[in-house]
């Protein structure tokens, strides 16, 4: 969800989805369901689930099946929520649990093994690399976690933009950073593990350097990006945001063919969003089916400009803007998802330390 023409379609997609759970794919699901329960496919999600209905209604017409959405916060709280309610799902699937919190989603026992038999090739590139992890969450998306800047006023003050992590610690950059944090954002929680995988062991001394040289913290991405970002909308005062590599496209100017912003490629970590099966479902066959139409052209080229990521199938046709602008991180910063299991609790102890003193 980024920036400027894409703002207000965010903001309601996100103010639509978190209010109620809803139901999609023509109509209600008292209308739709005709049959009964087992007509209906519950999809527990996030708060920024958002997809067209003509093509969630393509999905009803093939299979029968009505989708009903069900918000459950970000990734964490999504992952949190499913481990309260094993043994009792509130849903048939899952959507959007992330490479950060796939490890505890399978060790947890609240996911069904399911792997789609006609994947996009490309999709091998996405797939966890533990193989039980791998049988029970299918990749159906990608977004690349990257600091943006905002160019149109670099150039105004003469200054040369950023191009890495170690230049957010530098002097000329000071009090010139915001970023969401990362024990309360998904975005956040990226970026953290950006800095883990450049840094190693000696990540704690870097935010200490950041946190020095002025980085502002805020609960979400979108107080970070819409409020204090000079490019989001909101009048901030800080140049330099934590947002997407596809957040680029959202800022060209009305009657304009470039962006004002740009993504620093060298400082992203990638975020794999994956769909399963949940364990004791009450439709695991609906489930099932639509986790096969995730996979498919239609529902693949819909994500960049409803849920702005990039589809996990290369073959799909991206936007204009995306396929010019919103450029994919060459060699993306990544730590292994049991790692991340392993230690998140403990990285975001020290984080919250360093960042609080």
């Amino acid at each position: 969800m980024h920036a400027l023409r894409a703002l207000t379609t965010a903001g309601l997609a996100l103010a639509l989805t978190s209010a109620t759970a809803c139901s999609v794919g023509g109509g209600t699901t008292a209308e739709s369901t005709g049959s009964g329960a087992g007509r209906t496919v519950v999809v527990a999600t996030h708060d920024s689930w958002a997809m067209s209905k003509d093509v969630l209604k393509q999905f009803t017409a093939k299979t029968g099946y009505t989708v009903k959405i069900e918000p459950n916060g970000d990734a964490g709280q999504l992952t949190n929520k499913l481990v309260l309610t094993k043994g009792s799902p509130i849903a048939d699937m899952t959507y959007g649990i992330d490479n950060t919190f796939a490890s505890r989603a399978v060790d947890e026992g609240i996911l069904a093994d399911y792997t789609p038999k006609d994947l996009p090739g490309s999709v091998a590139d996405y797939a966890l690399p533990d193989a039980r992890e791998a049988a029970r969450l299918t990749p159906v998306d990608f977004g690349d976690v990257c600091v943006n800047v905002d160019d149109t006023w670099f150039a105004k003050h003469h200054l040369t933009p950023p191009a890495s992590l170690d230049d957010l610690t530098r002097p000329a950059y000071k009090d010139l950073f915001v970023t969401p944090g990362a024990s309360s954002s998904s975005p956040g929680l990226a970026f953290l593990l950006a800095t883990v995988a450049r840094y190693g062991d000696a990540w704690p001394s870097y935010w200490t350097r950041l946190m020095g040289n002025g980085t502002k913290i805020t609960s979400g991405w979108s107080d970070a990006y819409e409020v204090d970002f000079t490019a989001g909308g909101g009048g901030g005062d800080r140049p330099i945001v934590l947002s997407y590599a596809s957040s680029p496209p959202f800022t060209i100017p009305k009657g304009a063919t470039k962006p004002t912003t740009s993504a620093l490629l060298d400082t992203c970590f990638r975020q794999v969003e994956y769909a399963g099966v949940l364990a004791g479902a009450k439709n695991p066959e609906g489930a099932r089916a639509f986790i096969d139409f995730m996979e498919q052209k239609s529902f693949q080229e819909a994500l960049p400009e409803n849920m702005y990521v990039f589809p996990v199938d290369r073959q799909a046709t991206l936007p204009a803007d995306w396929a010019r602008y919103a450029e994919v991180a060459p060699k993306p910063f990544t730590v292994a998802p049991a790692e991340v299991a392993k230690n998140r609790d403990t990285w975001l102890r020290e984080w919250s330390d360093v960042t609080t003193r």
